[in-house]
């Protein structure tokens, strides 16, 4: 079985040694190496191309948020899964701005790190439990107040059915599959819901879907 890449981005040790042991005990999953901070992260990732960089947030020098980045930008195959004690939104949307896929809260259980790993190496999208239900309580209670956004309720299914698997990260080609579509028609499909709710990248569509609780709780 090949087993996933791991490349280990944090800069307190007891916490890499613990994270280490964890995942080198499961058959699938293998630590490449370990970066204690940024700049170092960006570099190894790049000369040793993991599947996945587990990363941290506040680390000395280059942060976490910046290393992502510039991880995304040179290798967009690397897959980043952000580990933080930062539960906030805004940490949260930054990082998926910065091209991360994933975000697990360090109070996060295990298994839940492990699962993360799973998904997003697969090219889903993962997020703790607890910042899952936030957002989703945060939209419901927008709904109540009248706040809902105008444009979702003028998606048709289709459209909506193409928005939900933007939001769990499926790529076009991956949409035609499970819709059995073609490529051209998720494309068109994409398009539509771009311009129904005035919006203009990949993060945007995936904030949105998160916002309108279009996403299961992992």
């Amino acid at each position: 079985m090949e087993k996933i890449r791991v490349l280990l981005a944090e800069d307190h040790i007891l916490v890499r040694e613990g994270v280490r042991a964890l995942l080198e005990a499961q058959p699938d999953m293998e630590v490449v190496a370990e970066a204690s901070d940024g700049s170092e992260a960006v570099r190894k990732s790049l000369d040793l191309q993991p599947d996945v960089v587990l990363m941290d947030i506040t680390m000395p020098g280059t942060n976490g948020l910046e290393a992502t980045r510039l991880i995304r930008k040179a290798s967009p195959g690397i897959h980043i899964l952000a580990l933080t004690m930062h539960g906030t939104d805004d940490y949260f949307f930054r990082l998926l701005d910065a091209g991360a896929s994933g975000y697990v809260l360090k109070e996060s259980a295990s298994s839940d790190l492990l699962s993360a790993i799973r998904a997003v190496h697969q090219g889903g999208v993962f997020l703790s439990p607890s910042v899952a239900k936030r957002l989703v309580d945060d939209y419901l209670r927008r709904v109540g107040d009248g706040e809902q956004r105008p444009g979702y309720t003028s998606l048709t299914d289709r459209e909506k059915e193409v928005l939900k698997l933007i939001g769990e990260g499926c790529m076009n080609q991956e949409i035609a599959q499970k819709l059995f579509l073609s490529v051209n028609t998720v494309q068109t499909h994409r398009t539509h819901i771009m311009d129904k709710l005035n919006l203009h990248n990949r993060t945007e569509l995936l904030r949105f879907a998160l916002r309108a609780g279009l996403l299961e709780e992992t």
